[in-house]
């Protein structure tokens, strides 16, 4: 009985302490939704970012493989004129 009757209290002190200042509430709540949406514009720049280099590092395996085949096709018909 005791213990039912600390925990109710517990619960109590902690509901009036919670609801008391709804200004101050809003003020974090708001300040929190802030450095989220921060964090989450940050997150996407980076990830874009991310996508942009790893597309430019694509594009370049691709050049150097056409460069290949190029290098090879002018040695075939480097070889062909001479036969």
């Amino acid at each position: 009985m005791i213990k039912a009757a600390v925990t109710v209290a517990v619960l109590a002190l902690g509901l009036a302490a919670c609801g008391a200042d709804n200004a101050a509430n809003n003020t974090e709540s708001n300040v929190e939704n802030g450095a989220a949406l921060d964090v989450n514009a940050a997150s996407n720049d980076a990830t874009l970012n991310a996508d942009a280099a790893l597309n430019a590092g694509d594009n370049a395996i691709d050049n150097a493989a056409n460069e290949s085949a190029n290098a090879v096709n002018a040695v075939d018909n480097a070889t062909n004129a001479a036969n």
